[in-house]
């Protein structure tokens, strides 16, 4: 969570401690009293220890519900192309199953929205090369009778640029 990113650790390893498997540090002790503005008794006394779990949890609940905000709006996606792809059959009696080949590009276009608003920087670079990747796929399905498959090429140095692009190191926030 936030604290983790603030104090250059692992969710997994702040859960550890908040959970009591694992023990701090004196060092890592005093970069979280820093974050908190408190004192080293005051971390190691009872209050304060619980009112940092009680943090915690609702930092973890409130994680998934981000998640399962962000799952909801590209779960509309599908939803969309679905009610369109039953409409154009019933309808028009025409089978467009390339809506779901565009539902892709439009999730991941969404999964990057939501990941700059919440996520984490490593997943920004996933969602845009899957993003690259399947935008490249639904023009090249799209297009097939045309011969397009070089669009597959620009995917190459897309891909490098965003690997060269995911080792450039974040400013440091204050």
């Amino acid at each position: 969570g936030e604290l983790a990113e603030r104090i250059g650790y692992s969710d997994k390893t702040v859960s550890k401690w908040e959970t009591g498997e694992a023990v701090p540090d004196v060092k890592t002790l005093m970069l979280i009293c820093g974050v908190f503005n408190i004192s080293l008794n005051d971390i190691t006394s009872g209050p304060i220890n619980e009112r940092l779990t009680k943090q915690a949890k609702e930092e973890k609940r409130n994680n998934g519900n981000k998640l399962t905000i962000s799952l909801l709006a590209i779960s509309l996606v599908w939803i969309l192309a679905t009610v369109l792809f039953v409409y154009s059959n019933l309808i028009y009696k025409t089978n467009i199953w390339i809506v779901f080949v565009w539902a892709f590009p439009c999730s991941f276009v969404l999964a990057i929205i939501f990941n700059a608003i919440w996520g984490k920087r490593f997943f920004t670079f996933v969602f845009v090369s899957f993003f690259m990747w399947t935008l490249i796929t639904a023009i090249f399905v799209s297009v097939i009778k045309m011969h397009v498959w070089p669009l597959f090429i620009l995917g190459a140095p897309g891909q490098v640029a965003i690997v060269l692009w995911s080792r450039l190191k974040p400013k440091n926030k204050k």
